[in-house]
Formats: C-alpha cells, sequence, structure tokens
C-alpha cells in the first residue's frame, strides 16, 4: 500500500493486511563500535577484526540488536503512525549476520488491530521483516505498539458521512 509519506497515521487509517516498505540504510563500523559503547557488548565476533576472522562469519557482523533497532528506527518512518508507545517483541528470529558496509530494509505489515480506552487508541500487532541488500530475510518477528485514535469528532464527520454500521440511512 502506498499512502503520502509525509501523514501521521492514526490507529483508525490501519488496515489488517496493509504493508509498508523503509527507506534503506547502511549499517557501519562505526554503527557497531557506538553501539558496543552504550551496551557495553564488547564481544569479538563485533569488534576485533582478527577474532571475527576465524569466527564462522570470517568477519565482524553487526549486533544482532543493533540491526533490530535501526530497523525500528527504519520502520517509524514507514509507516509514520502516531506511536503512543512500544508495548512487546512478541516474538523475534535472527536468521543472518548483517556485516559492515551491508544495508538494510525492513517491511512492515499490519497483522492485528485492537481498539482501547473508548476508541481513544489501539494496539497494533505489526509483522516485521529485514532485508539485507541482496534480499536476504536476516530477521524477522511480531511487535505490537500502541497507536492514537483520530479525536471524536474526526471519526463522527468520518462515519457520519459513510455510515457501515446497517443503520437505517435517509433517502
Amino acid at each position: 500500500m502506498t499512502r503520502h509519506p509525509l501523514l501521521i497515521l492514526s490507529f483508525d487509517d490501519l488496515t489488517v493486511g496493509d504493508e509498508w516498505e523503509s527507506p534503506r540504510r547502511t549499517v557501519t563500523e562505526a554503527d557497531v563500535a557506538l553501539f558496543a559503547g552504550v551496551s557495553g557488548d564488547f564481544n569479538p565476533l563485533h569488534v576485533d577484526h582478527q577474532a571475527a576472522a576465524e569466527s564462522p562469519f570470517g568477519r565482524p557482523v553487526a549486533h544482532g540488536l543493533l540491526v533490530m533497532a535501526i530497523a525500528t528506527g527504519l520502520t517509524s518512518q514507514a509507516p509514520r503512525v502516531d506511536t503512543l508507545a512500544f508495548l512487546a517483541i512478541l516474538e523475534w528470529t535472527f536468521l543472518a549476520p548483517i556485516g559492515f558496509g551491508d544495508t538494510i530494509q525492513a517491511v512492515s505489515t499490519v497483522e492485528s488491530l485492537s481498539p482501547q480506552a473508548n476508541g481513544r487508541r489501539g494496539v497494533v500487532t505489526w509483522r516485521r521483516k529485514i532485508f539485507n541488500q541482496d534480499g536476504r530475510l536476516v530477521q524477522e518477528g511480531r511487535t505490537q505498539t500502541l497507536v492514537r485514535s483520530k479525536p471524536r469528532d474526526l471519526k463522527r464527520a468520518t462515519t457520519s458521512d459513510h455510515p457501515d454500521d446497517g443503520s437505517p440511512q435517509p433517502a
């Protein structure tokens, strides 16, 4: 589904099955060094070229959580949604390594929608897939976010124009 990139979507704008591709982003050695410093994870697979060369990957690779974090940022742009909170990682799988210079892109699909709090917001369950520059699926999973609904006055205006609740309509 293609929508205007500057629109910020509300819970009411989303439909199960909607799908978006994020922008792409290249993962750099600087990203990995900064993430190692912030997280304290200095595993030689990520920061020691000699040790990483002797690993099953044959080269240094990005932290799996770093790639997930970058993808989270990418998915915040496609789609742009009025997100109130990140609620959960329901499941996540790390399928293939990402090396320095690899480029990733995320695909987000609305899996389910659950209205909350008298229609003021709702929980969106997302299927997220992260691909590398070769189109290889490197990570995937399901997450949930809390998304603001349209204000009631806007909902009333749009639903009164096209009611679909089965109620009788004036002729």
